[in-house]
């Protein structure tokens, strides 16, 4: 009796023991078993030519001085004054600027007001008031994200007032890049090209225009200054070849090294205050002016 109870418990060792293995190696059940999620699909627009990734219109892009701005803006509000010294002249450039975003195209309105000294002759007046819009067309964005590039296309139109320097309307269809690399570093490129319609002296007159606006963005936890939320010096080069009339090849260039510091918001309104210093780069630019200094600020609201 005692052999086959030892018998019996020897079996059920060997049975419990073969249905552990079995259970160690078989798959769990169907409804333990958790599915691996396929990559979330970022393209949507026109022929999924947009990246929902992008860092446009995130406030990444500084506002340009010199260079037309490409970024996209929903509200935005700035005030510009340009003075640039000559060698027998001396000019003054205020700028009002509304821009307005409805999805992905900005909208914007500048209104010009310019003083203009040669030896004793002083002329006040309003220049064009300038309507333009812009939109993206085409986004790359990286896996890691670190390269981040925006592909636009805009247009401007000029309207003139009829004043002593507002006499001939003006048409800039424009195409922009956008791009980001990084955290700190970007790039706004933007190319047009621009003619006057109407009689006079420049009636006529196509000039190719481009502009490029490198930045750098520190931000508040690597450089902690009060109300400061970003810090953004900027180099930028805007020049003009005219293409017909007398002088055609004649290139104008300047650069601006300037500074860009986005404060804290008050009141759902965020400062953006900016300064540069404007100097020309080739013969060109220096027939018109020796040097210059920006100032700009911008509410983003």
């Amino acid at each position: 009796m005692k052999k086959i109870i030892v018998v019996l418990g020897v079996c059920v060792f060997i049975g419990s023991v073969r249905l552990k293995a079995a259970d160690t190696n078989s798959p769990p059940p169907a409804a333990q078993t958790t599915a691996v999620a396929s990559p979330t699909d970022t393209r949507y627009g026109l022929f999924n030519l947009l990246d929902s990734r992008s860092a446009y219109g995130q406030g990444v892009y500084p506002e340009p001085f010199l260079v037309d701005d490409s970024d996209l803006e929903v509200n935005e509000a700035r005030l510009d004054w340009l003075h640039t010294e000559g060698h027998i002249q001396q000019d003054d450039l205020e700028t009002a600027e509304i821009e307005k975003g409805f999805g992905l195209t900005t909208l914007e309105l500048e209104v010009h007001y310019e003083r203009s000294a040669t030896d004793d002759v002083i002329t006040r007046a309003f220049d064009n008031v300038d309507l333009g819009a812009r939109r993206p067309i085409f986004q790359f964005v990286s896996q890691d994200g670190f390269v981040d590039s925006t592909f636009g296309a805009g247009i401007e139109v000029g309207i003139p007032v009829n004043s002593a320097l507002s006499k001939n309307a003006e048409l800039v269809p424009k195409i922009f890049d956008d791009l980001k690399l990084g955290e700190h570093f970007t790039v706004q490129s933007i190319f047009g090209w621009s003619k006057l319609y109407g009689s006079g002296d420049v009636g006529g007159l196509e000039t190719f225009e481009y502009g490029f606006d490198f930045g750098w963005t520190i931000h508040h936890d690597e450089l902690p200054l009060p109300g400061v939320q970003q810090l953004v010096p900027v180099l930028e080069l805007a020049g003009e070849t005219e293409l017909n009339k007398d002088t055609p090849g004649r290139n104008s260039l300047l650069a601006n090294l300037a500074l860009r510091a986005n404060l804290d918001t008050v009141g759902g309104v965020q400062p953006r205050l900016g300064f540069g210093f404007v100097l020309p780069v080739d013969n060109g630019a220096r027939q018109d002016q020796h040097w210059g200094i920006f100032t700009s600020l911008v509410f983003e609201y």
